[in-house]
């Protein structure tokens, strides 16, 4: 009992997808999945505010397609995509390779639990009940057709001098069930107390995910 694994590797083979799609022989390999995981740090701190719940990376040789989902696509753009063409060329500088950014709007950033916890974050941070934030996002979530929603905090909650965990589910969620379209996301905020950890899990209708 109690062997945790992440929702969305544990689908991989039946409902999800890789985040980075290409291939390389064992040589390239481990300098090219290292050089993914510095994009999406790189990207990750550039788009803090931009809700970007997803980052693709697509290999064609010496060119890198990155596909970037956000809720907020004005953020990331800018006027007349002047953001868009800075982050491009810091983005080429960073890696020194031949970069296309693709831009894709998330349409319903309600049902997106990276971003649920992001949001619930953001209030903790303003010191705003961490109760009162939980359930506000999962009526919101429910409201907009999601199948159930979990979420669970861990931390100095309410600044309590000992650490817990506290978690809040409606609606259905079979995390055991391969075939359902379990959605996870992890969030931290950072509050005067210290790290609160924020876990989302949504249960979304089939067919509704991204990338």
């Amino acid at each position: 009992m109690g062997q945790k694994v992440n929702p969305i590797g544990f689908r991989l083979p039946v409902r999800r997808n890789w985040q980075s799609r290409w291939y390389a022989t064992k040589k390239e390999f481990p300098v090219l999945l290292k050089e993914d995981n510095d994009i999406r740090e790189f990207l990750s701190k550039k788009l803090r505010y931009a809700a970007v719940p997803l980052i693709l990376i697509e290999r064609a040789g010496a060119r890198v397609r990155v596909k970037i989902f956000t809720a907020r696509p004005g953020v990331v753009i800018g006027r007349k995509g002047q953001e868009l063409d800075k982050l491009k060329d810091e983005l080429k500088e960073f890696c020194k390779r031949d970069i296309l950014l693709d831009i894709q709007e998330v349409k319903k950033p309600d049902l997106v639990a990276k971003l649920v916890a992001e949001n619930i974050a953001l209030q903790i941070e303003r010191r705003v009940s961490f109760r009162r934030a939980m359930k506000k996002a999962m009526q919101t979530a429910m409201s907009m057709g999601a199948e159930g929603i979990r979420v669970q905090c861990s931390g100095r909650l309410g600044g309590a001098e000992i650490a817990r965990t506290e978690w809040l589910r409606i609606g259905r969620i079979p995390l055991q069930t391969l075939r359902e379209n379990i959605d996870y996301g992890f969030v931290e905020a950072f509050t005067v107390y210290g790290k609160i950890g924020i876990k989302c899990w949504i249960c979304n209708k089939i067919g509704e995910q991204l990338g």
